[in-house]
């Protein structure tokens, strides 16, 4: 995989080997990210990217002007990964790392983000708390962006906080905002 443009544009992220997990696929990220850069500028905002695996979306997040990223993932292999990222992207001061289970770290809301990426797998148990529990539990700025990757067994078109719905192959890109609105 590739950072597609920005500070970083065309450094390579490789994917651990710890056969967890399913990264964003370039079609995807890319049409996210297009639908992202439309409607909001990245410069200075503060990211959240849960499950964040090999560190993919903050990376991309990162290399378009955004201040900060969280990553929260519960493999300690991929959080040391993305650790060895930053220091060779230069950007380690732009990171924070925790390894932990998504639900124990949503229980700890810590501060309030402006995009918040989820990318969990397809067969995740508490994929539909998670979207109330950050919906309803301020974890976004008041204009903030919920972006969630999921599979077609999940259709969240209806949910009232659903802004964006658009499947990329077999994953599909759900944006979700407290307003309502995009």
């Amino acid at each position: 995989m590739r950072i597609i443009t920005g500070k970083l544009k065309g450094r390579i992220i490789p994917i651990p080997k710890t056969d967890q997990l399913r990264p964003t696929s370039d079609r995807t990220k890319e049409g996210m990210f297009s639908v992202i850069a439309a409607r909001r500028y990245f410069d200075d905002t503060e990211i959240l990217d849960l499950f964040a695996g090999s560190g993919n979306l903050g990376f991309e997040a990162i290399s378009r002007g955004s201040q900060h990223v969280t990553f929260v993932d519960n493999n300690s292999e991929h959080i040391n990964h993305i650790n060895k990222l930053a220091e060779t992207f230069s950007v380690s001061d732009q990171i924070s790392t925790v390894v932990s289970d998504i639900e124990s770290y949503l229980e700890k809301r810590t501060k309030k983000f402006d995009i918040i990426f989820a990318d969990p797998p397809y067969d995740y148990h508490y994929m539909e708390q998670m979207v109330e529990n950050i919906l309803t539990s301020n974890w976004l700025n008041s204009d903030g962006w919920f972006i969630l990757e999921h599979d077609k067994r999940h259709d969240f078109r209806n949910h009232k906080n659903c802004v964006f719905s658009k499947p990329y192959g077999r994953t599909v890109v759900a944006i979700f905002t407290e307003s309502g609105e995009f």
